[in-house]
């Protein structure tokens, strides 16, 4: 399984998203340039030019001809896909923490964060039209670490640096649900395929999964180590974590012990049944193909990798 190795960023890799077919991949880093890749061979597509800080959070809509970036530098930018020209430029008063389309794509959502006297809140804008956002929802006591759409595009789930999960309506504002089950900050959140689950990955050693209307605890998948991002496998019952300690630690251990492996969990039983080595530092970010035959991760050494499983991973049942 020799992966396939992107280099294309000079400081650590914030974030992966693959677009709805698979074909592309969007990287963001700590540097102010975000990426696409073919995934299939790993060529570089373009980069989008523009942005005068780290980009925290990239997304792409359904049909992959708009991608959203969200920055250090107080912006939230719209580009043009296939030309890479940037659409629509939205400034902030603080830094944009994390961006995601809608699911018909017309919506925009970002969040900044709490800094410099200014709350942290979610603003949502119409593509369409960004001289003025549709909504602003405040959020005067925490901080929002992880934020996405819910299906439909009926309300917004958020997770904060506490720990806690909550649900906001798009149509009134208000908090439909919360939850808090994790003891530490929320790092990432993604969904399953069809939406009705998802999964959270934690500062406090565990990736959560929860059903996505009532937010219902539904299984936990524990490590020894903060973990930063987890995916869930579109047809498989697998999910993978990616973690490593906090990046200021990291120059006190071996890569040899094993702590920036990707590591495989069954979705169903919680155990851990296989590990990917390769980092030399902790994973940021992993994600999973949209058919599910390979996955990538995203690294503080600045590298993506995608792995392409072997034909005989997909015949791996866990019996009991």
């Amino acid at each position: 399984m020799k992966p396939i190795l992107l280099h294309g960023h000079e400081r650590s890799i914030t974030c992966i998203k693959y677009n709805r077919e698979g074909d592309l991949i969007f990287s963001s880093a700590k540097d102010n340039q975000p990426n696409v890749w073919y995934s299939l061979n790993g060529e570089r597509l373009g980069s989008f030019r523009g942005h005068n800080g780290a980009v925290w959070s990239i997304d792409v809509n359904w049909d992959t001809t708009k991608v959203l970036t969200a920055s250090a530098d107080n912006t939230c930018r719209i580009w043009d896909c296939e030309t890479g020209k940037q659409l629509a430029n939205i400034e902030t008063k603080t830094a944009v923490r994390a961006c995601n389309f809608s699911f018909s794509g017309r919506y925009i959502m970002f969040t900044t964060d709490k800094t410099m006297g200014h709350p942290c809140e979610i603003y949502i804008y119409d593509v369409a039209d960004t001289s003025s956002p549709v909504m602003v929802i405040p959020m005067p006591d925490k901080k929002i670490t992880s934020a996405m759409w819910g299906p439909y595009e009926e309300y917004i789930l958020t997770g904060h640096e506490d720990g806690e999960i909550c649900q906001y309506d798009f149509k009134t504002g208000e908090k439909n649900h919360n939850c808090r089950i994790h003891t530490k900050a929320i790092n990432d959140m993604q969904y399953s395929a069809d939406m009705t689950m998802f999964i959270a990955a934690s500062k406090d050693h565990t990736a959560k999964l929860f059903d996505t209307n009532s937010l219902e605890l539904i299984k936990t998948y524990k490590t020894e180590r903060p973990v930063n991002s987890a995916s869930i496998s579109p047809n498989l019952e697998h999910v993978v974590l990616g973690g490593g300690q906090e990046a200021s630690m990291v120059t006190t251990t071996s890569t040899k012990i094993g702590k920036f492996d990707a590591r495989f969990f069954s979705l169903i039983f919680e155990e851990e049944f296989g590990r990917v080595k390769g980092h030399f530092g902790p994973i940021n970010c992993v994600a999973f193909h949209p058919d599910g035959k390979s996955y990538s991760s995203g690294g503080e050494d600045g590298y993506v990798r995608v792995h392409y499983f072997d034909p005989n991973y997909f015949d791996f049942k866990l019996d009991y």
